[in-house]
């Protein structure tokens, strides 16, 4: 979306969050001189993922560098392989969106290789019959490998199916497949299907110690889902920078709100990520700045950007962490990793 979106969109509200404090963004009142000011955060320097788009914003190139405007704001980052604090106890975290292409499944895998190189013991659960977690993760997933599936709906345990991750020996992955397409279904006569993950993951950390779990879901608000939910006590939601990411929302929060009053009473929206963010565009801050006004003590100050490097480095079975460490993308979700490892630090 360009930067004539908020003006194709004037006189246009949305609702877009849940519950007794709904939130109306009116994208007539983008851009406003008087708007109020959001405080400082973090951005990252134009770039796109696009092809199309013109090689001069991919900051990733050292003749784009030369000829790019200067960010606006200084990349927060993390240097490589520095140690990040243990918490107290293993963090649950489920990353949901009921939207597809927010950046979830990419969320998932480039912060768990982001905490295992703190020194953290890291476990990355898919969910998602797509598999893409497990590919990025270098672990074979193919039709009749044994997985979440297994574990679910057969009598294997997380132990018997975790793999470790060939992007980091500290990283444990317990794949995907094909084959949880139909688990949907099939969970549905199963006698308490809502925790069978739950019961599962409890089981495997009696005799694991993991600094952190990482669940990734698929983009919808199934069983899997629900399962996932159930079994997390910390939820890792990715917002895409654009106006259609905040649609869906809604129905999350209120998921949220079923799942904590019947099933876990300790589950929270805990983080907050925007992902997918192109400075090059007025929409970019204007959703940033709803979202930082919605979610403010939930909303991270690094924001993940747009970039050609992290979505080249699926193709390739790696993170963008081993794929190109030094580019903006590592250097960013190195940075978002470090601030949730200090925040639940603080919170301890």
């Amino acid at each position: 979306m360009d930067e004539q979106a908020p003006g194709v969109a004037q006189n246009v509200s949305r609702e877009t969050f849940g519950g007794d404090q709904t939130m109306r963004i009116p994208f007539s009142a983008f851009g406003r001189p008087d708007a109020p000011d959001q405080g400082a955060h973090v951005v990252a320097p134009p770039m796109s993922v696009n092809e199309e788009l013109a090689p001069s914003h991919d900051p990733d190139n050292p003749v784009a560098r030369r000829a790019a405007p200067l960010a606006p704001e200084p990349i927060q980052t993390t240097p490589r392989n520095v140690t990040l604090p243990h918490p107290a106890h293993t963090r649950i975290f489920v990353v949901a969106n009921q939207k597809g292409g927010v950046g979830k499944t990419t969320t998932a895998v480039n912060l768990a290789v982001a905490l295992a190189q703190g020194d953290l013991r890291v476990l990355v659960i898919d969910l998602d019959p797509q598999g893409n977690a497990s590919t990025a993760l270098g672990v074979e997933h193919r039709l009749g490998a044994r997985g979440s599936y297994e574990v679910l709906l057969q009598s294997d345990t997380i132990a018997d199916d975790v793999v470790t991750s060939s992007e980091d020996p500290r990283v444990q992955v317990l794949p995907a497949t094909l084959d949880l397409a139909g688990a949907e279904i099939e969970l549905v006569s199963q006698v308490a299907r809502e925790k069978r993950l739950d019961k599962a993951l409890r089981r495997y950390l009696q005799d694991h110690p993991v600094d952190y779990v990482l669940i990734d879901c698929p983009p919808a608000l199934g069983l899997l889902t629900i399962n996932a939910l159930v079994a997390a006590n910390e939820i890792l939601l990715p917002i895409q920078c654009e106006y259609y990411a905040l649609e869906g929302v809604t129905q999350l929060v209120r998921t949220i709100e079923l799942i904590k009053s019947d099933l876990n009473d300790s589950l929270a929206l805990s983080t907050v990520l925007l992902t997918m963010f192109d400075s090059r565009t007025k929409l970019s801050s204007q959703v940033a700045d709803e979202v930082r006004a919605h979610f403010a003590n939930q909303t991270l100050d690094t924001v993940i950007p747009r970039s050609v490097r992290i979505s080249e480095a699926p193709s390739y079975g790696q993170t963008v962490l081993t794929y190109d460490p030094s580019s903006v993308g590592s250097k960013t979700y190195r940075a978002a990793a470090s601030e949730i490892a200090w925040r639940g630090a603080a919170n301890q």
